[in-house]
């Protein structure tokens, strides 16, 4: 069966090599020719394409059982994130087939703004704090009133962690001050968990649904801290508190706690790293494994 991406990056190049090893036949949109080699070496199909160019997208998405729709925003890239994140969906909705299957939409915990380190569900209010979060929840709004919103999954991920991606891991190690509200709370997902919550519901959800991505534990920032410097044998961490537009501008100007029991209940998802402590150590293993090689 033929699947599309966009947005084939950290998550779904590894969403893309799940389907490519069940079988199937997965076209990848990306602005870059040289990634697009990189994709067809990979046996992707490519489609070079930019989903802020309309032109660009008449005519050549392919007719898909299932599109991964994870594009993240490139502020390098000279556009906006509604030019990327909301009008580029709108192009993207525009030049889809109209027998598209189903869609996987990514979105963020980000629509949240809770304060107080309670939890958060799929029917808490949506209070958005940051500009990433505002586009998010329009983004979603845009699905629900298009025809394809009847089709489509949105996944509300938590903060992805993974191998090359660990939050300050750099600052901890180079013995730098972190910058960081060190009671309030952390909401991750393994970046392997996150894919594999895309195949679940792809395969046993039903449309149109909502669902929460996380590993439902979570981590006040100076417990995750800890662990960190004590994995990777750095430095004790040293903290400044972060000012007034910092705070504004960063995930820990929010405080909250995100439940995953509805994906739990409805999809029998379950994490393979079921918290930071575990992840981390599969992380510090890999690399472990390569130096050793």
């Amino acid at each position: 069966m033929t699947k599309l991406i966009l947005g084939c990056g950290y998550l779904g190049l590894r969403v893309a090599r799940r389907w490519l090893e069940a079988g199937e036949v997965v076209h990848a949109v990306t602005r870059s020719p040289e990634r697009a080699a990189e994709f067809a070496r990979q046996g992707l199909k490519p489609i070079v394409a930019d989903v802020a160019e309309p032109d660009m997208l008449a005519g050549r998405l392919p007719e898909a059982e299932t599109v991964l729709y994870a594009i993240g925003y490139d502020s390098r890239a000279g556009r906006s994130r509604e030019e990327v994140q909301l009008a580029g969906l709108e192009s993207v909705l525009d030049a889809l087939p109209p027998r598209t299957g189903r869609l996987v939409y990514i979105s963020s915990t980000g629509v949240y703004g809770q304060m107080s380190g309670e939890w958060v569900n799929e029917d808490s209010p949506c209070l958005p704090t940051r500009e990433a979060g505002r586009v998010a929840l329009a983004a979603e709004e845009l699905l629900a009133r298009h025809p394809l919103g009847e089709r489509t999954f949105a996944l509300r991920l938590a903060g992805i962690y993974g191998p090359d991606r660990i939050p300050h891991r750099g600052d901890l190690m180079a013995g730098r001050p972190i910058s960081a509200m060190l009671e309030s709370y952390l909401n991750l997902i393994h970046v392997d968990d996150a894919a594999a919550a895309v195949l679940a519901a792809e395969a046993h959800g039903q449309p149109p649904r909502m669902f929460l991505v996380s590993d439902g534990h979570p981590v006040r920032r100076s417990d995750w801290f800890a662990e960190l410097a004590r994995l990777f044998a750095a430095p004790p961490p040293r903290f400044e508190p972060p000012s007034p537009e910092a705070l504004a501008a960063s995930r820990s100007g929010t405080d909250k706690r995100i439940s995953n029991a509805r994906i739990a209940s409805e999809l029998h998802f379950s994490p393979r790293y079921p918290s930071y402590r575990e992840g981390l150590a599969s992380i510090v293993r890999e690399l472990d494994t390569i130096d050793d090689s």
